[in-house]
């Protein structure tokens, strides 16, 4: 549902309600009780509400981790190859 800006044409006094798009507006201001407009607004945002939205949500929720990415086998690592960039 929709939030609507509306404000008091004698008092000038501005409010926002919530109500649906197919309810009846506001037709009376709730400090004075005259006659009130229907602002134009900027339109609806988006409101996340709950524990979260993408962190607890939708991410992967493996506990392992990310398996490190695991390159060539040295050609040397059975014969104690230290220096090779394979190695670690």
């Amino acid at each position: 549902m929709p939030t609507y800006d509306y404000e008091c044409l004698h008092c000038g006094y501005k409010f926002e309600a919530f109500h649906s798009m197919s309810a009846k507006s506001i037709e009376k201001c709730p400090k004075c009780h005259k006659k009130v407009k229907r602002l134009i607004g900027s339109g609806a945002g988006l409101i996340f509400k709950g524990s979260g939205f993408y962190a607890t949500d939708y991410k992967n929720k493996s506990k392992g981790g990310t398996p490190k990415p695991q390159g060539p086998a040295c050609p040397k690592a059975d014969q104690g190859c230290g220096s090779c960039p394979h190695n670690g």
